[in-house]
């Protein structure tokens, strides 16, 4: 589904700012998987997540996604393939659009636009029916405006509008970082439920390691633009995040320090 083949990214190359963002990194996704991506701060998560949805070309290397070269396709023409979710609720919406009509331009993801009326009354029948899974109540304000939502409602909107029409990939950009734990534990149980669902392939950022552990079937940890760790199947499924920050700490040539579980 998802192929890298040694891509390699500089920012500022050189000057004294000069930051190796991706060090000739090589990775094989297969389709269906849903990989948890962590890493300290700068080890390289957000330039990974970019790089594939085309924020940027890389300086080397070949990208290809669903058998599409897209090394060099701009960010605009890879939307067909791509959905994503960011850190920000306020990102993936139009606050001063209804929640109808943020749905009606998700609908049209990837598709030619003409002149005809943007949402018609069968498309306001799917809708409710979609935001009624989520249990939130919104089924029953589609004049609303996005904008009055919170931050949780915005990004459930966001999530189900990311996957109305099935993409080949699905990137959360630490999707629940701005959000209260109580809000974000739903915000992950509904990723996993759409997830599981329809079989998306899937990179879920994180920088909490039970989160890593917990959710999808593959975890890669980077550090200083290379993958440091890539683990899966039972080894994954058996990890503690001591085992995981002992891994770390040892392909670090340093000692684990038990405080720093603490902040895990």
């Amino acid at each position: 589904m998802i192929t890298l083949e040694n891509i390699i990214k500089y920012f500022h190359k050189g000057s004294v700012n000069e930051v190796f963002a991706l060090n000739s990194i090589s990775l094989q996704i297969q389709e269906g998987d849903f990989v948890s991506v962590i890493g300290s701060n700068g080890a390289g998560k957000s330039t990974l997540l970019n790089c594939i949805a085309g924020g940027f070309y890389p300086d080397s290397g070949k990208l290809t996604i669903a058998g599409n070269d897209v090394t060099r396709w701009p960010e605009h023409r890879r939307a067909s393939l791509i959905s994503r979710v960011f850190q920000n609720p306020l990102l993936g919406t139009c606050p001063s659009a209804t929640i109808e009509q943020n749905m009606g331009l998700a609908s049209l993801r990837g598709k030619t636009r003409g002149l005809s009326k943007g949402v018609k009354a069968k498309d306001r029948e799917r809708f409710r029916a979609e935001l009624q899974q989520l249990g939130l109540g919104l089924e029953g304000r589609l004049l609303d405006k996005v904008g009055l939502l919170s931050g949780g409602q915005r990004q459930a909107l966001t999530m189900l509008m990311a996957t109305m029409l099935k993409p080949e990939v699905l990137l959360l950009d630490e999707h629940i970082a701005a959000l209260d734990p109580k809000t974000a534990n739903q915000i992950l149980n509904l990723t996993q439920d759409i997830v599981a669902n329809q079989k998306l392939t899937t990179l879920m950022i994180t920088h909490n390691m039970k989160h890593a552990i917990s959710f999808g079937n593959r975890l890669i940890m980077l550090h200083q633009g290379k993958v440091l760790l890539d683990l899966q199947g039972e080894e994954k499924k058996n990890l503690t995040v001591k085992d995981l920050l002992e891994q770390f700490y040892r392909a670090q040539g340093e000692e684990l320090a038990m405080d720093s579980l603490l902040l895990n």
